[in-house]
């Protein structure tokens, strides 16, 4: 899931710190993916497709971006391989200006989980990601950045015990542009068979200038009745609200798993 951002210094102890204190959490269960901006290794199953409509808002001081909506579109191949279609119609509002609307960034997937070792519970995923820009006049109102860009992730999972955490880290080339890092940990909690709780770190940013922005989150899912899962997020920069760091950024949205079939049970 794309996420807008601007950028401040990284701190990479922030992101270990988090790992650690998950690692002692007590009987917990997490999965990546919408709402949350961390991937996991899951996939769809050989012919289904998930399929995300979110309502995001990036709130800065000086600034909002809002997904209004985010389209993620998954369909599977085999069961280990994903095709991803995500794009979002975008409103940039700033105070000295009247609001501007377009089209996002195309955003074209392929993830392979090419490791599932389902009793040690390990699973390995790669999600390389391209983002290219549509044939309109989004990058010369600056809605969208000039440059296409490709993200090259490892997506991780790791069941322990009750415990299920899921991590990613990767590079982000960009064509013209700072090509630079995106990292993120995921880690929940089954409150019940339908209702799950997460908490998430995230951080992405540039290598040349050395720049960085890291955001926690809370959020939900509800498994309401198949196909519908509702979809939930909020949270904000690690860092002292700003024009570059977030003080708020959410979710809300529906997940659609087609066609539909029981919830799977965890």
């Amino acid at each position: 899931m794309k996420k807008t951002a601007a950028f401040t210094e990284f701190r990479p102890w922030q992101l270990l710190l988090l790992l650690a204190s998950t690692l002692g959490c007590p009987a917990a269960f997490a999965q990546g993916g919408p709402p949350y901006y961390t991937n996991d290794p899951g996939t769809p199953g050989n012919h289904y497709w998930e399929i995300n409509l979110g309502y995001m808002p990036f709130l800065y001081t000086n600034q909002s971006i809002t997904h209004t909506p985010d389209v993620d579109i998954n369909f599977g191949l085999g069961d280990r391989i994903q095709l991803t279609f995500e794009n979002a119609w975008l409103r940039v509002v700033n105070p000295s200006s009247t609001p501007k609307y377009g089209v996002g960034q195309d955003q074209l997937g392929v993830k392979w989980r090419f490791y599932d070792n389902q009793e040690s519970g390990f699973a390995i995923s790669v999600f390389p990601q391209l983002s290219i820009n549509n044939p309109d006049n989004s990058v010369a109102r600056g809605i969208t950045p000039r440059s296409a860009s490709l993200i090259l992730p490892l997506e991780f999972s790791k069941k322990l015990g009750p415990i299920n955490l899921n991590w990613e880290a990767g590079y982000n080339y960009v064509h013209t542009g700072a090509s630079g890092w995106l990292a993120g940990v995921v880690v929940g909690h089954d409150l019940t068979e339908n209702l799950e709780i997460d908490a998430e770190f995230y951080g992405l940013g540039t290598f040349n200038p050395s720049n960085g922005q890291q955001t926690i989150e809370g959020g939900l899912r509800y498994k309401i009745h198949p196909p519908f899962i509702l979809l939930l997020m909020a949270g904000r920069s690690v860092q002292p609200s700003s024009s570059e760091q977030p003080r708020f950024v959410g979710y809300f949205g529906m997940q659609f798993l087609l066609p539909p079939k029981p919830f799977a049970k965890d």
